[in-house]
């Protein structure tokens, strides 16, 4: 099964909303935990005001939804230390690469859903293309506060629990209800229940710091919520049309966006073994959700 073109366009556009707010979180260097925390304040604003107009998800989608907030927690836990030690252009596209990597290994078993044989060769595309990325550049000189194993270690890390999560809410969002109304109101109720956690833990942090930088840079969270929100109910959505595996490989075209924003808006270093890296990482997601070839 190979999921319809009007929802591969959704895809990438939800692709490049993911690797949008991502850019806008790495590029705060004052306080990313509070902007972070905003952006996941937006997403419970925008959930309550959908949640009374739509009927509440069926009981079965319950411990999926709480699984993945749980795994979500862990997520943004893993993805702010990978930040903090490495580059956006290493970090991100280790992360979102790894994530349906675990998905298509572990889909036959779990999920009932099995590979084809270009989706294999898709698998080991992306495995290679990802060793490869995460290799450091030579001639670099690393920027101060940078360490790049410990960057490659939480990127990895974040990876699982990319797999984690898709798994959690496409069970989640299957086991919703009937209704288009249903699958919008689980989407609703993760916002909700994610809640403003990281903001209230960056207030109890820092609290002399942190209402400074939100008067000063509370725009860029509400913006950067706004798009992720967005981008991560239409790729839920789309969880419930297509095969787990594929549509996370399709959503992880995000990690060419992910790569040029760090290096086209961030100044960061690139190189060439990269550029041809992800374009391998790319080839194989393109593969294991293409019609079928072998």
């Amino acid at each position: 099964m190979v999921v319809a073109p009007l929802i591969v366009g959704l895809l990438l556009l939800a692709a490049l909303m993911h690797a949008s707010w991502n850019a806008i979180l790495k590029s705060d260097s004052s306080d990313r935990l509070a902007t972070f925390g905003v952006i996941m304040t937006t997403g419970t604003v925008m959930g309550v005001c959908v949640a009374p107009f739509v009927p509440m998800i069926e009981p079965a989608a319950w411990k999926f939804l709480i699984a993945s907030v749980l795994i979500h927690v862990a997520y943004y836990t893993c993805l702010l230390k990978a930040y903090s030690y490495g580059d956006l252009s290493h970090t991100y596209p280790i992360a979102r690469g790894l994530g349906p990597l675990l998905v298509a290994l572990v889909s036959g078993q779990f999920i009932g859903e099995h590979l084809r044989v270009q989706d294999i060769v898709g698998v080991l595309l992306l495995s290679f293309g990802l060793v490869a990325l995460a290799m450091p550049l030579r001639n670099v000189v690393p920027k101060p506060g940078s360490r790049h194993g410990l960057a490659t270690l939480f990127a990895v890390l974040t990876g699982f629990t990319i797999a984690g999560y898709i798994i959690a809410d496409g069970l989640g969002v299957r086991s919703a209800g009937p209704t288009i109304e249903h699958r919008i109101s689980y989407i609703a109720w993760l916002c909700i229940l994610e809640g403003p956690w990281l903001l209230v833990l960056a207030i109890y942090l820092r609290p002399a710091t942190v209402w400074t930088h939100l008067a000063r840079s509370w725009h860029r969270g509400v913006m950067g919520g706004v798009i992720a929100n967005l981008g991560y109910g239409i790729a839920i959505y789309a969880l419930v049309l297509g095969p787990m595996a594929h549509v996370a490989a399709l959503r992880e075209t995000s990690v060419l966006f992910g790569a040029l924003m760090g290096t086209l808006l961030l100044g960061e270093p690139f190189g060439r073994r990269r550029v041809a890296a992800a374009a391998v990482i790319v080839a194989g997601l393109i593969l294991m959700n293409g019609p079928q070839l072998l």
